[in-house]
């Protein structure tokens, strides 16, 4: 697919600079709304640089907590952020027994996996009868509203970006697809809910320095850019963002969240 060729995964301190920072705040809610008691074995699917996992960490008392990552980068940055084994694996393929879990996560990364169906299919097979699967991912299409405005002013210069913008690259992120996979994987009790969170930038080099960093679609398509086409681009965001007299610019991320459980054994 062209438009995976700017989605790079590998520099867990450019990552967080971009994205980790806001869905370390995403994480917090996420987490609370499960509900989850202490001492159970979690399994982080896809779990980046670690900012869900550290919050299982923190908020859970887990008895065993595990992070799966298929960037070797990614894992190493995780390893420095959270009290949990780590390993490079594939969600599509999980190194993990059949029921070996008491949930299963992930955040931010079911959309950029080549099958989410596959992904749903694997985390229900090792959670446990009766245990926990969630997941949340952003709501590209609206609610996240500086990835928005970037690839509006994108688009607004090169309308050939308008295709890369993740809101059409990918229609999973939106609640009735979400159910619809859930419900797919053989999972009950499903739940789709939003989690909507500020995203207060200090200044325009706040915002846009992030961009820079080659993490992800968008950075990495600036990082395509010539360098006349990049500062077009930035100049673009400078006159479209909306600034407090403070320079700092107010906006808002939502995401997606869905939960679900393996059904219980049959009795019999």
């Amino acid at each position: 697919m062209e438009e995976q060729r700017f989605d790079v995964w590998a520099a867990g301190d450019a990552y967080e600079r971009y994205m980790g920072r806001w869905s370390r705040l995403v994480a917090e809610v996420f987490v609370a709304r499960l509900g989850a008691g202490s001492g159970l074995r979690w399994l982080d699917v896809g779990c980046g640089t670690g900012a869900l996992t550290a919050v299982v960490a923190a908020r859970c008392r887990p008895r065993a907590l595990v992070g799966l990552d298929r960037s070797p980068g990614f894992v190493r940055a995780a390893r420095a952020a959270a009290p949990a084994r780590f390993a490079v694996a594939d969600a599509l393929a999980l190194p993990v027994r059949d029921a070996a879990c008491d949930a299963v996560v992930s955040g931010l990364a079911l959309n950029f996996l080549p099958s989410p169906q596959t992904a749903a299919a694997e985390a229900a097979r090792v959670v446990r009868p009766g245990g926990l699967v969630a997941t949340y991912v952003w709501d590209y299409a609206g609610g996240m509203e500086f990835l928005r405005r970037f690839w509006d002013a994108a688009a607004e210069a090169d309308p050939s970006a308008a295709a890369l913008h993740e809101g059409h690259r990918f229609p999973v992120c939106r609640p009735g697809p979400l159910r619809a996979l859930w419900t797919g994987a053989g999972l009950v009790d499903v739940a789709v809910d939003p989690i909507e969170v500020p995203t207060v930038f200090t200044g325009l080099a706040d915002f846009w320095e992030p961009f820079l960093s080659g993490q992800g679609p968008a950075p990495g398509y600036v990082s395509a850019l010539a360098p006349a086409a990049r500062d077009r681009l930035r100049d673009r965001l400078a006159d479209t963002l909306p600034a407090r007299p403070d320079g700092s610019i107010p906006l808002a991320a939502r995401a997606w969240a869905v939960r679900g459980r393996r059904p219980e054994r049959p009795r019999v």
